[in-house]
């Protein structure tokens, strides 16, 4: 069993920066990042190998966020630049063996932090 426990949401105008963060109670494999909206589907965001070396990225999302790992600390990152009023949700962590795009592929869920983008 894995424990997730997201950080550093919040309220920015945009245009901002903020840096999202997500602790793990273990060594876990795959990580991602997913976002919802009341009365929508879960969406992806980003995810990233054990590694690092494999990165996936949502469209909506390339060139502004930047996801990150440290291992040492059992902990992920999700840098989040130029930020956009339909980038505000509450932003979720995933983790798993196998990870990627899918929601269907994680195991493990945080309880999700509020991010709100005003204009």
């Amino acid at each position: 069993q894995v424990q997730l426990e997201e950080s550093g949401g919040g309220l920015v105008q945009a245009g901002g920066s903020l840096r999202l963060f997500c602790a793990a109670s273990r060594r876990t494999y795959a990580m991602g990042w997913f976002r919802q909206v009341p009365g929508k589907e879960r969406e992806f965001v980003a995810a990233s190998s054990w590694s690092g070396s494999n990165l996936y990225y949502a469209d909506s999302v390339k060139g502004r966020f930047s996801i990150s790992r440290d291992n040492v600390k059992n902990t992920m990152y999700l840098q989040m630049n130029s930020l956009k009023p339909e980038d505000t949700a509450v932003y979720y962590c995933a983790a798993g063996p196998r990870g990627g795009q899918s929601e269907r592929t994680y195991d493990y869920w945080g309880q999700g932090t509020q991010v709100t983008v005003s204009s």
